[in-house]
């Protein structure tokens, strides 16, 4: 081992320099030193203070929200098949109208049921002569939970009065008895899923005539394809109960709000339902 004592400073100049060169940055002695010995304590006394606890973190209301346990997530609603056949068999086990109401308040086989906030069943006089279907509630209807009471219901009572007929003189539901969202019209396998309910309605209510008001009640009902123009004051035959029941589509009162002019055509239509009418009553 080289003694620095004994190197000249060019010596000792050049041998910092290589060790610079070759990235030692320390300097150690050949022997070990103990830098414990002559403390008072011995080593194994020895512990580190310790670290100040922090105060606990504030928990926001976003942070409170992701460690709340979250609830179950909410059934899969079941198929349309297995909620057309659900809805035939609660339809088929009414034996009164009251126990279809409380089948169809049971049934979530539909998803208008989570939209809509009350279940539209029906109004008038369930011994009438007369049942009037239309399609689905509007958002007055939706409120009150009874057809036809906004302004195209206004309109229809007035049509009634015309020919001498009121609420306690007909019968009034809908293919679909709880609201669409927005107003709009109920999708085919809504329809499908609530026709049960209103076929089962109809064999309860066993009326002499019906009055299907607009395109798609006549459609869903009679099976038909030709839109409402075609059709309306037509008569056709709906089975119920093992019987014929004479059947007629006219234009829906919403569609007389739009179109005044047709109100002509709606005139004669009801004018021929209050003659069917009259005549059934003489026979």
């Amino acid at each position: 081992m080289v003694d620095a004592a004994q190197m000249t400073r060019e010596e000792l100049a050049a041998l910092l320099s290589w060790y610079a060169e070759a990235g030692v940055d320390l300097a150690v002695l050949d022997e070990p030193v103990n830098r414990f010995a002559g403390r008072s304590e011995p080593e194994a006394d020895f512990t580190p203070a310790a670290p100040p606890s922090r105060p606990a973190a504030r928990m926001t209301p976003e942070r409170e929200a992701l460690s709340a346990p979250r609830p179950r997530a909410a059934p899969p609603p079941p198929s349309a098949d297995a909620a057309v056949q659900s809805a035939r068999d609660l339809a088929a086990a009414a034996m009164s109208l009251d126990a279809l109401r409380t089948a169809l308040e049971g049934f979530d086989g539909c998803a208008l049921k989570r939209t809509a906030s009350r279940l539209v069943f029906a109004d008038g006089n369930p011994a009438a002569k007369i049942m009037l279907i239309g399609e689905a509630p509007g958002a007055d209807e939706d409120r009150q939970g009874l057809p036809f009471v906004g302004r195209a219901g206004q309109l229809l009572d007035r049509m009634l009065a015309e020919t001498g007929l009121d609420r306690t003189s007909v019968y009034i539901a809908n293919t679909v008895p709880w609201r669409p969202p927005g107003n709009r019209q109920p999708t085919p396998q809504e329809t499908q899923i609530c026709l049960p309910f209103i076929a089962r309605q109809i064999e309860l209510v066993q009326p002499e005539f019906l009055v299907l008001l607009g395109a798609a009640a006549a459609q869903t009902l009679l099976n038909v394809r030709e839109g409402i123009t075609r059709i309306r004051g037509r008569w056709f035959d709906y089975p119920c109960n093992g019987k014929l029941v004479p059947a007629m589509p006219i234009l829906h009162p919403a569609y007389l709000l739009r179109t005044p002019i047709a109100k002509r055509e709606t005139w004669r239509d009801l004018i021929a339902l209050k003659k069917a009418i009259d005549a059934r009553g003489e026979a």
